[in-house]
């Protein structure tokens, strides 16, 4: 039984992001230059001969604009200013021209649905109800019984409102309280945020990740989220004990208003010929993300979820994708998947299962690489990293300060890189980091892998400079060929070429026939493989990849 999607708008110039490997940079942990134990701009800019290296062809840098760090970053006090800890406008202009000598298109964060109570306009707004910026966020009057104006949750966990003793009102913030969310409902704030944006495409950035996109706009009618019941309550349930899974968020995002305002931003983004890449979190992201990646005049991708769970199966990503597929039929959208990233379990540890297998690592990699779409790789991944266990007094999440035990935060995920085996502190700093290097990520540091030819990393070496010279696994059609659990068989194809490839995503040896006509694709540098005839042999977490002999008429 097999599923077949048609790739319905193909790879034409301009569209650089159409299938491309984007290398996810968490500044604050990526490399200290100065000694404050933070990472920095300048940091980055040291090390972009080693991402341009891994075949990368974008990076996305985490937020580093002004911000008094509550939530690192993403709550932004200057969305035109580079925070201290990181450096400096003229640093950032030196990444940026680095980066494009090695070919590496750049894209940044925008944190638009909110702001820092920092930010001048929250300051301004916050003051009174007179002010020019009165309703540049979400305002809104208590119930007669003083209690917050709808049952809307925080992200983080409890109310989304807060109450402000100046106007005697409260005001929304869908994740911490010293984040409120702008009113995308007045037409000034959507002009204020389109120019912030603007300012760094004039400084020659090649696109944006927009976060938390589909949190711009909220109910005008401040209607209540009916509750999450059955099934519903399955999936919206991210976190244990956060009341926010306990409600189908139907009022307080992914709003129909949402969708002119990113056409509008398209335009902008057409004029410099940026791209775009939203992050959506909802119930049903996927239905989201082929919405909002539709039609060739909103963004150009999207992602959601789904493959940031600890669910761990074939069918849990075949689904995925082919649901995805589904929805995009003839609409031209583009997913842009990922394991891993600053937000989640590290994909290692999360669908490891505390596997050591090097091997394990490179499949999910190859197997990520085939997927019909983008893909992000978050730093840390092409040296095959586990979740750090970060102690208690050292967590600076407040996510996970909140929720702790049961959930620890996003800090495991967040530890610095190690760049060297030298302990304690692996090449990132000449202090102690904002974050503890973990020893165990010593051997792993890419001093250690980078001379051997059987490393996690050079792995990533191999397998991205290979993918690039194949069109079908960039941009071509993708159907599915029904097999056993853990092996997953797709075929990914162009006009002249047609790929089939094999994934044994399980911890023991597995066997798959091959159709007729399919030959080995070699350069990969997935390794242990046998083909005798047509009988495949894949060792635990293996990978092959055949190329099928077409006909004149094929």
């Amino acid at each position: 039984m097999t599923s077949q999607f048609t790739d319905d708008q193909g790879r034409e110039p301009g569209q650089w992001w159409r299938g491309a490997s984007i290398y996810q940079i968490y500044p604050r942990s990526f490399q200290d230059t100065n000694g404050d134990g933070v990472g920095d701009l300048p940091g980055i800019t040291d090390h972009l001969s080693y991402i341009a290296d891994l075949g990368i062809e974008a990076i996305w840098i985490s937020p580093f604009f002004t911000s008094p760090m509550k939530d690192f970053g993403y709550d932004v006090s200057d969305y035109r200013n580079v925070d201290p800890i990181f450096g400096t406008l003229a640093d950032f202009d030196r990444l940026v021209k680095k980066a494009h000598g090695l070919g590496l298109k750049v894209l940044i964060d925008q944190v638009m649905s909110h702001t820092s109570d920092q930010h001048p306009w929250f300051k301004e707004s916050r003051s009174n109800r007179t002010n020019p910026r009165s309703d540049w966020y979400v305002w809104a009057d208590s119930r007669p019984d003083g209690t917050p104006p709808t049952n809307w949750q925080s992200v983080f966990g409890g109310t989304a409102w807060a109450w402000e003793p100046r106007r005697r009102q409260y005001f929304l913030h869908n994740f911490l309280e010293s984040q409120p969310d702008l009113n995308f409902h007045n037409e000034a704030v959507q002009a204020q945020v389109l120019e912030e944006s603007r300012f760094w495409l004039e400084r020659g950035v090649d696109g944006f990740r927009f976060d938390a996109c589909n949190f711009h706009f909220h109910d005008p009618f401040l209607r209540n989220n009916p509750p999450a019941r059955g099934k519903a309550l399955e999936v919206s349930s991210v976190r244990p004990g956060n009341p926010y899974g306990f409600q189908l968020h139907r009022y307080d995002k992914t709003r129909p208003e949402n969708i002119p305002f990113l056409k509008r931003l398209r335009k902008l983004l057409d004029v410099y010929g940026a791209a775009s890449v939203g992050e959506v979190g909802d119930e049903d992201s996927l239905v989201t993300m082929a919405e909002y990646t539709s039609g060739g005049d909103k963004l150009h991708m999207a992602y959601g979820m789904h493959l940031l769970t600890d669910d761990f199966s074939v069918k849990r990503i075949r689904d995925a994708v082919e649901a995805f597929e589904r929805k995009i039929k003839g609409g031209g959208g583009w997913a842009c998947w990922s394991l891993s990233n600053h937000d989640c379990v590290r994909v290692a540890t999360r669908w490891g299962n505390g596997t050591q297998d090097p091997a394990f690592p490179k499949v999910l990699l190859a197997m990520l690489g085939s997927l019909r779409g983008s893909f992000c790789v978050y730093q840390g991944e092409e040296l095959g990293l586990t979740e750090a266990v970060v102690p208690k007094d050292r967590l600076t999440d407040p996510y996970g300060i909140a929720f702790w035990p049961d959930f620890k935060g996003r800090d495991g995920c967040r530890t610095p890189i190690p760049w060297t085996p030298e302990a304690p502190l692996g090449g990132f700093s000449t202090v102690d980091p904002w974050l503890p290097m973990p020893p165990e990520h010593l051997p792993k540091a890419v001093a250690c892998q980078a001379g051997d030819p059987g490393s996690i990393l050079n792995f990533y070496r191999t397998f991205l400079a290979w993918r690039r010279n194949h069109p079908a696994l960039r941009t071509g059609s993708i159907r599915f060929v029904r097999a056993e659990e853990p092996l997953m068989v797709l075929v990914r194809e162009v006009p002249g070429q047609r790929i089939t490839a094999v994934f044994n995503l399980g911890p023991e040896p597995a066997e798959y026939t091959l159709p007729a006509g399919v030959h080995p694709l070699p350069g990969h540098g997935l390794e242990g493989t046998r083909l005798e005839g047509r009988r495949l042999a894949l060792p635990p977490w293996g990978g092959f990849f055949g190329l099928h002999h077409l006909s004149s008429k094929q």
